[in-house]
């Protein structure tokens, strides 16, 4: 069990060693002209970064006028605020991978919780067979969680439960939706265009275990939910991580396609802001950014994940690097096997190049020779590498700050205090990511977005932002009963 705020700062991380490109001993003039090239290629600057933040207000504006936009903008149907206060224990039920998670969550005032968790695998046969099954499988997970950690449900009451279920659904309520389709090796039959909190209520119900499903939750919209328990003046959610996407909380007057009741004047939007501007009419797209998302999985969709998130940067890099070797500028033209393969050049790999402040970059040496199996590198090739890296990453943390400048200036946010709550591993672990960000909000703002908005680690959206959710939905249900 443990007990500390659910979000936390930022944990310490390694800072970037920044290289200078114009330092690198070249070995001949078409060399440096390429690197000042790219350099050029891959600077988003001041201008371009308010341009793209300007497109990005536009695409809201569309967004939230109707469905079908670039920009989803999707009601989360999650109204209301948290501001630490409250207290009460509730279950949330993460499913969408290799395992699933159950975790009991306390609050207990003052930002502060009280957690436990257990992982159950989820057999391969469960993930292809009947749905029926599969939720069967959750029900008799959370059961046994109960059990195992003695927790007793009295007379007729229930737990309320928060849902993450990462899947494609369109949600019509707070706890319901519909699936649109299997990913991630599900193919469970019998539960496309249907609900799946009907599901698993259905399997609690049948196994008479007295949990409710209150809330189907997006990650996004759960970690600005668990930001906010503890950062009340939290704004905006967002994941910078394998993907990128973004939540904040909008009001419900200037949503002109929500055509539901409201019970205060505030909804948290899911943005889906991954896919922003698959016209291509304003995102520094290069070559090698094109050649990424030819030969992805989904082709023209999520152009701006392509370009942020951790997916993606290491294969945009390597995509880099063939390019110089192609034209003998990099490693005397000789390729590895290693890095001849797509997705081998690891966005961890970046982290670690990004941080060699060695003054012969030892740790990219071992990285290229040991790692990708070079078998020799000049400095003068491990200072090009490093080069290209940082491009790539700051390209991505300065995209990642305009669209977040979209949504402050959007909600005027970035004049009083108000706080970011971001998950995921870019953010928590890629060096001086988070000061990136800030530098390109400054870039737009000013000075005095430094003193009024604030960036922060939130850690389990899908987790701790699940039960939170929980718990709005439990007080909304609560008050349209008073009312009625």
């Amino acid at each position: 069990m443990s007990s500390t705020p659910i979000a936390s700062k930022i944990i310490p991380k390694a800072a970037r060693a920044h290289l200078d490109p114009t330092s690198i001993e070249y070995t001949s003039d078409k060399q440096r002209n390429a690197v000042a090239a790219l350099v050029q290629e891959f600077t988003v600057t001041p201008q371009l970064l308010k341009d793209i933040k300007d497109n990005f207000i536009g695409g809201m504006q569309k967004g939230l006028k109707k469905d079908g936009e670039t920009l989803a903008m999707i009601p989360s149907y999650v109204m209301g605020r948290l501001d630490g206060t409250e207290v009460g224990s509730y279950l949330a039920l993460d499913v969408g991978g290799t395992n699933l998670r159950v975790v009991s969550v306390h609050l207990t005032g003052g930002g502060h919780i009280n957690t436990r968790q257990t992982k159950y695998r989820i057999d391969e046969s469960l993930k292809v067979g009947d749905a029926k099954a599969l939720f069967d499988f959750m029900a008799v997970c959370v059961d046994s969680f109960l059990d195992e950690h003695e927790i007793v449900v009295r007379g007729d009451s229930q737990i309320e439960l928060g849902f993450t279920f990462s899947f494609p659904v369109l949600q019509t309520s707070i706890n319901r939706g519909t699936l649109i389709s299997w990913t991630k090796g599900f193919n469970a039959h019998g539960l496309v265009g249907k609900d799946p909190v009907a599901f698993l209520q259905d399997a609690f119900n049948r196994r008479h275990v007295h949990v409710r499903v209150a809330a189907l939750v997006n990650d996004t919209v759960g970690t600005l939910l668990a930001y906010a328990y503890n950062h009340p003046e939290t704004v905006m959610g967002v994941i910078l991580g394998t993907g990128c996407n973004g939540a904040y909380i909008e009001k419900i007057p200037k949503i002109e396609k929500w055509k539901g009741g409201a019970i205060v004047d505030e909804m948290i939007i899911n943005m889906e802001f991954g896919a922003f501007d698959k016209e291509r009419t304003i995102l520094p797209l290069t070559m090698f950014d094109n050649k990424l998302d030819r030969k992805s999985v989904n082709p023209n969709k999520q152009i701006l994940e392509k370009m942020i998130a951790g997916m993606y940067l290491g294969e945009i890099t390597r995509n880099i690097l063939l390019n110089l070797i192609d034209r003998r500028l990099l490693f005397e033209g000789n390729v590895s096997a290693d890095l001849n393969q797509m997705w081998t050049f690891e966005t961890a790999y970046m982290s670690t190049i990004e941080a060699d402040n060695t003054p012969t970059l030892h740790v990219t040496r071992k990285i290229l020779e040991s790692t990708l199996s070079f078998s020799s590198t000049t400095l003068n090739d491990r200072q090009i590498v490093k080069t290209v890296v940082e491009l790539v990453g700051k390209r991505a943390a300065r995209l990642s700050a305009a669209a977040m400048a979209g949504i402050l200036e959007h909600t005027g946010a970035w004049k009083q205090k108000a706080a970011i709550g971001i998950d995921g591993s870019l953010f928590e672990f890629y060096p001086s990511f988070d000061t990136d960000i800030m530098d390109g909000l400054e870039e737009v703002f000013g000075s005095e977005v430094r003193q009024n908005v604030s960036l922060g680690l939130a850690q389990d959206g899908s987790g701790v932002g699940a039960a939170l959710c929980a718990l709005l939905a439990a007080k909304h249900a609560s008050k349209d009963a008073s009312d009625n």
